[in-house]
Formats: structure tokens, sequence, C-alpha cells
């Protein structure tokens, strides 16, 4: 039932989220799954993924195996990879193969593989959470998918891939009011330097720092674009890199 005590106590989750996510998974670790559940469900997904990546993930999975099927895919495939694979192993049986029958089969193959990632590595630091166009789409087309994004989940990238999924480039998302409509993705795409999963902090860091950005495309051994690499993830700045005005006035 919505009445106004719950739509306030919504509010005040998505507010302690926000503030605290780490404090926020761990009070609503505290609370019987079905309370959790009915503060968390009415949630935006990025606010739950927020408040299920610092979970522990027999609760994180307990909370999701209550969710519509849909929503608890959504949210598990946005996940740091580490915690959905771990999520994803405290499913019991049937439930992995119910869901893993939802999920893109290339996102399935990441969890199993991801516990070959080590401790540190670029696998286990990036997100799947990336938007991804083929070279033939249509900026315009690109455009309307932004749009039906949170403000708050517009990336700063869209990466180009083949029909197959292999990284092909990258497109800055302010640029795209600067390219025709009708112009196809890749057409338009730049190349871009991409990092391999099972790379150490050491060698990215090398990288960031060689290309000046804050942000790589994470690629198998085929060049498959299976993840993205943020510095924001691995609390580091790139050493190289300078503010914008700084590089204005050199």
């Amino acid at each position: 039932m919505n009445t106004p005590m719950h739509a306030l106590a919504g509010a005040i989750t998505e507010k302690f989220i926000e503030a605290a996510p780490e404090a926020a998974a761990r009070a609503l670790s505290a609370m019987a799954t079905h309370e959790a559940i009915l503060l968390l469900s009415p949630l935006k997904a990025q606010l739950v993924v927020s408040c299920l990546n610092p979970m522990e993930p027999s609760k994180a999975a307990a909370i999701l195996r209550r969710l519509p099927l849909r929503q608890a895919s959504y949210v598990l495939s946005r996940l740091a990879v580490p915690q959905a694979a771990r999520v994803m192993q405290e499913f019991s049986g049937p439930y992995r193969e119910r869901i893993s029958g939802v999920l893109d089969p290339s996102f399935v193959k990441l969890l199993a593989e991801s516990s070959n990632y080590a401790e540190g590595s670029a696998g286990a630091y990036m997100r799947t959470d990336f938007v991804a166009v083929r070279t033939e789409t249509k900026l315009s087309q690109l455009v309307e998918r932004l749009k039906n994004l949170p403000r708050k989940k517009l990336p700063q990238f869209c990466w180009v891939t083949d029909k197959d999924g292999v990284l092909r480039g990258v497109i800055r998302a302010a640029e795209l009011a600067f390219y025709a409509p009708q112009s196809a993705a890749g057409s338009v795409m730049t190349e871009t330097v991409a990092v391999r999963p099972e790379q150490t902090a050491q060698m990215f860091r090398k990288t960031f720092e060689d290309c000046a950005c804050d942000t790589l495309p994470v690629t198998d051994e085929k060049g498959v674009l299976v993840g993205v690499l943020s510095v924001s993830a691995v609390a580091f700045e790139p050493q190289n890199k300078k503010p914008f005005w700084r590089k204005l006035a050199g």
C-alpha cells in the first residue's frame, strides 16, 4: 500500500543511500528482508545498485530474489563484477538458472570467469553498465537512447563495437551535437586504448597516465568489450591529467 508514511520512508531511504551507501547497506542488512524490500523496491535501479554493491552478498542475494525477475536481473547486471559474481553464487541452483536465462549470455560468462581475476586487477574493478552501439547505428538513435537514461547515468563516453561486440572506437557524448544526426557511429568514432581484465593496477595506471583520460574500456582476448574502468573506482588520479582550463592555458 502506497501511504504517505511509505512515501516518506522511501524519500529518507533515497537520501540515505545517496549520502552514505555503505552505511545504508549496513542498516538495510540489519532489517528483515521483506522490510528492506519495502524500502528498496520503489527506488531507481541505480540507487539499489549503490546500496547492494557494498552489502554482504548473502543479504544482497536475498533481496534480489524477492524482486521481480526482470528488475533483479537489471540490478545484478549493473553491480560491480566481483560483487555480482559473489551474489550469483549465493542464489540457489534453480534461481541461478532462471536469472541466467534473462541475462545477457556474455555477462553470465563474464561472471563465471571473474573468479579468475586477481584482487586489484582491471577485471576486479571494472563496471559493466556502459553504453555501446554498433558501428552502423545512426547518431539520432544513440541520442534517443541517451535521452531515456536518468540524468545521473548519462555517460561521458559511448563505445562503438562491431556486430560481434569487438571494440572499434569511442564517441564522446558531449560531441554528439556537432555531428549530423544521420551519421553512422562508425564514421565519427575515434580510436581508443583498451586494457585487459587481467592487467594489474601498475599496468592500467600507466595506461591511464599515458592517455590522460579517466575512463578506459576493458576488452577480452578477442577484443570484445566486457567492461569499463574509471579512475574513481581505483582511487587514484592520472598524474599527467590536467584540468581542462589548465590545458587551455598550456
